[in-house]
């Protein structure tokens, strides 16, 4: 009896330890789990790798640690309208400034580039225009017009200057006669230097003068465009040279000007003005370049003083090249008097 409690109790110790070790497994087991799920929310929302990095990646939050470093910067509405320079700077307001006077500058620049003579025979007819838009027509041609007259007994000496000035109200037309007013004369003062481009200027007034009162012409100075054109083309005659869509000798120029003024006035009488400036050029022309050449005397040369005055430049490169012709002449021995 004795030997089977013992054994009884000895069972049921066994199975005591036996429960007990079964309880503490299973509660390690447990709290296996339970640290496992606990952890498993850090693979959507933490820091390991998995579908929640992915998706903040995408989202660009803060979540991520690493960011793209790529050195620029993102545009703004700001940034589009700001103005750089070439090498990405910003613009301050000196250089701004300075790139809007360019176009100022450069047509001031371009103005004094211009011949004297030719700059101030078109800044002339820029001031006579704009008198004649203030005062309008009318008022113009009182102020303005050759009226013989007047210059004579009322000593109204700038009569015979803006008459060979004004071209007329602002139009077409008065564009092409600046244009051909700034050629032809740029191209004669070029040619024979400015002080002799002053004698024929004032050689042209003076005819031109004395022909607009004959014939009843308050102004002239289309005249003077086709004096310059004529002078110009007797230089070289039978040159050939393209007009509009003709090739057609140089000496007909002028009568082309005149041709084309007449059909565009759809008048006669618009070519009075360009037989007038043809006669006065052929009078400064034979006179000038044929008459000394048959024994006659030059006596529209510019004077040495105008000259030295106007074109000091040309008389030092004259001077120049004398000077290193004579130097390169060759010393030659020479000879005796009455030697062989």
């Amino acid at each position: 009896m004795r030997v089977c409690n013992r054994t009884f109790a000895c069972l049921l110790a066994a199975s005591c330890i036996a429960s007990s070790s079964v309880a503490s497994a299973r509660a390690s087991i447990t709290g296996v789990v339970s640290r496992t799920t606990s952890q498993r929310v850090p693979f959507f929302f933490g820091e390991t790798n998995g579908i929640g990095r992915t998706v903040l990646d995408l989202r660009g939050g803060a979540g991520s640690k690493t960011r793209r470093k790529t050195g620029k910067r993102t545009a703004s509405l700001s940034s589009l309208g700001e103005k750089k320079t070439a090498t990405g700077r910003k613009k301050v307001g000196a250089a701004a400034a300075k790139e809007k006077g360019s176009a100022l500058s450069d047509t001031v620049r371009k103005y004094k580039a211009i011949l004297p003579l030719t700059r101030i025979y078109i800044t002339m007819v820029g001031l006579t225009t704009l008198v004649g838009v203030v005062l309008g027509e009318e008022l113009a041609q009182g102020l303005l017009a050759l009226d013989p007259i007047r210059v004579t007994n009322g000593l109204e000496l700038w009569r015979p200057i803006t008459a060979a000035s004004f071209l007329g109200q602002p139009s077409v037309g008065w564009l092409m006669s600046a244009y051909y007013l700034f050629e032809y004369g740029s191209s004669l003062e070029r040619a024979y230097g400015t002080a002799q481009h002053l004698i024929f200027l004032l050689s042209q007034v003076g005819l031109l003068s004395v022909l607009s009162a004959l014939l009843g012409q308050p102004f002239f100075a289309s005249s003077v465009i086709t004096a310059m054109l004529h002078v110009l083309s007797r230089s070289m005659p039978h040159q050939k040279v393209k007009w509009l869509i003709f090739n057609v000798p140089n000496w007909t120029l002028p009568y082309g000007l005149l041709a084309s003024d007449v059909l565009q006035a759809q008048s006669p009488m618009a070519a009075l003005p360009h037989v007038m400036g043809i006669l006065s050029g052929h009078f400064y022309f034979f006179h000038k370049f044929v008459w000394p050449k048959i024994g006659g005397e030059d006596w529209l040369t510019a004077p040495d003083f105008l000259s030295r005055r106007l074109d000091p430049n040309a008389r030092d490169a004259g001077r120049k090249s004398v000077d290193a012709a004579l130097k390169s002449r060759k010393k030659g021995k020479g000879r005796k008097l009455g030697g062989k």
